[in-house]
């Protein structure tokens, strides 16, 4: 099929009204982007409640109400007009903008798609003034309260073709809220009201970002999150971070500001991903709540039409700060995350074969101190508590003895009972201390079942002490190449490969990186590179591959975290075969210190794939299992 051939006509002026109505189609998208729009002039006004009302998802109608400082009379057809704004004046003041509106295109736009009013009352007016229509329009008196009300009907009333691209009126309306909620979220010192064809949908007080932040994100958020607020230098970050065990099935429960801005930046999307790498499961997000707050000539606000993504001038340090400050948060999410953890005793302190009755404040230091081999009972073959049948009892006893409250008693096993009981009798030790409890017996070779003041606690042995072996193997490494430099491996025949100009570009330009990195790299020729060594550790990778995926790293965050996440693969697989198998039976105070040393480790909650170690069972839901007080 020949395409059409364009009619010829000569070069002219566009008319204010055809070049708004282009702009406009930057601007307004769809409803949801004038919502935004007039959202962000009333916080720019100083507005501490912001009420809006929308009909048939936004089309017919959005009236949103501000208590702001208003707008003079003489300067409402200059708001309606193209370019004109209050926000900035010179190039200076745009690479430094620090509110959230400043092209002064957004309301000009709005107008040439759609029926606009304004309504407003400075603080010193003896009454409201309004102007309708456009910046043409008539400035006439009008009743309001201080501040503005900006009215806006029939969207696209004039471009027909535009409105048949509006999906259905909840949709639209869905879109709407959803930037209601997401400005509403950046700030809990402003009250919002949000209704839809006269039905008061939502309503939020003036609060505190934890409770708004609960508010909007949800109860399971606000039960299962995690408190940042780390500052370096000009750099800030504030919020809540969802624990890995609340990861969600979709990204819908990220929220990300830039100096009050919601923004969908790539960069700090990763930064955030990578500190969720080594404890989220599968393809599961995290939910989170982040504010960076910054000197906005650090950040370059004015790269795209929406103002969604942002551009810093020093990218790595932002992605490194953002990335270890949610990591160091990240850490916490252990059973000790909010008390105080005790040291671990090792071996040399305590002797095992010496005192095999061993109270649980004088644990063994679990992994390297397991026994080699194990009888498939955990009491001595041959004794009368290792009968196959009927043992059950005995074995009961025998737990009893090994925590009697006189440890040098020499009382015989057939008192068991008795000492027992005057065990369970005994207070529970301080949970701050011990939150994880003290192992009660082990089920299947899989779990361990431990009693704390809550209740019941069942531990995944294995994936328990595959994270406490990863950790440590983490943390020995760090501790190796502490102050050193990068180890790396030249290459007997360096690697050469295809590369685009985008690629040598990068090897060109971030030379210094990359060695630091641990990766010699070079350009050619235009179309060639060459890698000449890489790190040490990774020696056995596939260098091309490799090569690539930092190369692209650096390129799009300024630094890579291909090697550490490359090393955390093959340190987790360590970690994994070395970790205690199934079936493995435990005795008492090796569970013991498995669950001193899951205190003890950070991260511990999950393991390196990011499945949970361990679970609580409080005393009210077991209750309910058996129908108690009911």
């Amino acid at each position: 099929m020949n395409a059409p051939v364009p009619t010829h006509r000569p070069i002219q002026q566009l008319s204010d009204q055809l070049i708004s109505q282009i702009a406009a189609g930057e601007v307004v998208e769809r409803p949801s982007a004038v919502v935004k729009e007039l959202l962000e002039n009333a916080l720019d006004a100083g507005s501490t409640q912001i009420t809006v009302r929308l009909e048939e998802g936004g089309v017919k109608r959005i009236a949103i109400t501000d208590n702001g400082r208003g707008i003079a009379p003489d300067e409402l057809p200059l708001a309606l007009a193209r370019h004109a704004t209050s926000k900035i004046a010179s190039l200076t003041d745009l690479e430094n903008v620090g509110t959230l509106g400043f092209r002064g295109e957004a309301l000009a736009s709005i107008a040439s798609v759609a029926a606009v009013s304004i309504t407003s009352r400075t603080p010193d007016a003896a009454h409201a003034w309004q102007i309708v229509g456009s910046h043409q329009g008539t400035v006439t008196p009008s009743s309001g309260a201080f501040g503005t009300t900006i009215d806006v009907q029939d969207l696209y009333f004039n471009t027909p073709a535009r409105r048949k691209f509006l999906k259905s009126e909840q949709t639209e309306y869905g879109h709407c809220a959803e930037v209601v909620r997401r400005i509403a979220l950046a700030r809990p010192d402003v009250s919002f009201t949000l209704s839809h064809n006269g039905k008061a949908i939502d309503h939020w007080n003036v609060s505190d970002m934890a409770k708004r932040s609960g508010q909007i994100v949800g109860s399971e958020f606000a039960d299962a999150r995690l408190p940042v607020d780390e500052a370096a230098g000009p750099l800030h970050l504030h919020g809540f971070i969802g624990l890995p065990t609340a990861s969600k099935a979709r990204a819908d429960g990220q929220f990300f500001y830039v100096n009050g801005r919601f923004v969908r930046d790539k960069l700090l999307l990763h930064a955030v991903r990578s500190a969720y790498q080594d404890v989220l499961h599968g393809d599961r997000y995290p939910s989170y709540v982040l504010s960076l707050d910054l000197d906005p000539s650090l950040v370059d606000v004015n790269v795209h039409p929406s103002k969604i993504e942002v551009r810093f001038r020093d990218s790595r340090a932002v992605h490194q700060f953002v990335f270890h400050a949610v990591q160091r948060a990240l850490a916490h999410t252990s059973a000790t995350a909010h008390g105080s953890v005790p040291a671990p005793i090792t071996a040399s302190e305590v002797t095992p074969s010496a005192q095999s009755w061993q109270r649980p404040h004088e644990q063994i230091s679990f992994g390297a101190q397991l026994s080699p081999t194990f009888s498939p009972s955990p009491f001595p073959p041959g004794s009368r508590w290792d009968a196959p049948n009927g043992g059950v009892a005995q074995r009961t006893e025998s737990y009893g003895a090994l925590f009697a409250a006189n440890p040098t008693s020499t009382a015989s096993v057939d008192a068991a009972p008795v000492t027992a009981l005057a065990a369970s009798a005994r207070p529970m030790p301080d949970e701050d201390e011990y939150p994880l409890g003290f192992a009660l017996a082990q089920l299947h070779g899989i779990y361990v079942l431990a009693q704390n003041r809550k209740g019941l606690v069942l531990v995944d042995m294995h994936a328990a002490h595959e994270r406490i072996l990863y950790e440590q193997l983490k943390n020995a490494l760090d501790a190796q190449i502490e102050g050193r430099e990068m180890q790396v491996q030249q290459m007997l025949i360096p690697v050469t490969f295809f590369a685009d100009a985008v690629e040598v570009g990068t090897v060109q330009e971030h030379q210094e990186t990359l060695k630091a990195l641990g990766f010699d790299i070079a350009a050619i020729s235009p179309t060639t590179v060459a890698v000449r060594a890489v790190p040490t550790l990774l020696k056995n990778a596939d260098a091309q591959t490799l090569a690539r995926d930092v190369l692209r790293d650096v390129r799009e965050y300024g630094g890579s975290r291909v090697l550490i996440e490359r090393r955390n693969e093959l340190l987790g697989t360590l970690a994994c075969h070395t970790a205690v198998r199934a079936n493995r039976i435990l005795t008492v105070p090796e569970m013991n210190a498995l669950l001193r040393q899951m205190e003890a480790t950070e991260r511990a909650d999950q393991c390196n794939h990011g499945r949970p170690t361990w679970v609580q069972l409080d005393i009210s839901a077991l209750d309910k299992l058996f129908l108690r007080g009911q």
